[in-house]
């Protein structure tokens, strides 16, 4: 199972973009509200009702774990200890972190990026601890995707496509969205 944490004050495209995108490819994803409320509002007043309060996640296996950015939605997710169980599920089954603008500060805090190369939001950097930054939009450096930001959540979507079902099944959603 797929899981996109959103928490108060996220970036509404960074989530519900690669949300779209994933879904569309057939990808299950279960939308987690940070805070113990499936009601999360965005950083742009925009209201989502996720599928799911953090108090009920309870997956010790996921796939992939999607972090989207915005402030203060990113420092939420960093201090949220549920973040921080699923980041470790996922990553101690094989699962994939993904996460975009502000959002790969925390898999910088939480140790994820030691000797991975990523990239995130402009000013971010510094967060990123053990990681070398790229000049690329979007990175995959084994099982962690980042991204700079919000210009960039179609492709950082249909590399979580691609990483979920194949080069092919994203290229075929690149066409048929007319990203190409």
């Amino acid at each position: 199972m797929v899981y996109l944490f959103l928490a108060n004050g996220f970036e509404e495209v960074e989530a519900l973009c690669p949300l779209d995108l994933l879904r569309r490819a057939g990808v299950e994803v279960t939308t987690v509200g940070v805070g113990g409320s499936d009601m999360i509002t965005g950083s742009h007043g925009i209201r989502v009702q996720a599928d799911l309060p953090d108090t009920m996640f309870r997956d010790a296996r996921p796939d992939m774990v999607i972090l989207p950015g915005g402030m203060p939605g990113a420092g939420n997710l960093d201090a949220s200890p549920v973040v921080e169980q699923a980041l470790r599920a996922a990553y101690r089954s094989g699962g994939y972190l993904a996460a975009i603008c502000a959002a790969p500060m925390v898999l910088g805090h939480k140790g994820y990026l030691k000797g991975k190369t990523a990239i995130c939001f402009p000013g971010f950097e510094g967060e990123l601890t053990g990681a070398s930054i790229a000049s690329s939009r979007v990175v995959r450096d084994g099982r962690i995707i980042t991204a700079a930001g919000m210009g960039v959540a179609l492709e950082f979507g249909l590399e979580l496509v691609s990483v979920l079902k194949g080069d092919e099944a994203a290229a075929a959603l690149r066409r048929s969205v007319l990203a190409d």
